[in-house]
């Protein structure tokens, strides 16, 4: 039987929205450059992720980590703070 060996994908992001229940946005940007023309440009993608405690808040900088489907639309959870916002 073999085993799958490989890392789970982690993204940095900023937490837009924490008004559900153990569940925050993340708003994961990235840069890539336009097929033809050539030019950086800034793509965002919105991630729903665990947060256990309900401990963060809007505007905080968080990583989180892929994990098993949580429900329908949650398949990432919430690994660590690395700053908090500023109030």
């Amino acid at each position: 039987m073999a085993e799958h060996v490989g890392k789970r994908k982690v993204r940095e992001g900023t937490v837009v929205s924490d008004k559900m229940q153990k569940t925050v946005v993340v708003a994961v940007e990235t840069l890539v450059r336009h097929p033809i023309y050539g030019r950086t440009m800034r793509r965002t993608k919105r991630y729903k992720a665990h947060d256990e405690e309900n401990q963060y808040r809007t505007g905080d900088r968080v990583r989180i980590e892929e994990t098993r489907p949580l429900s329908k639309e949650k398949r990432w959870r919430v690994v660590q703070v690395l700053s908090r916002a500023e109030d």
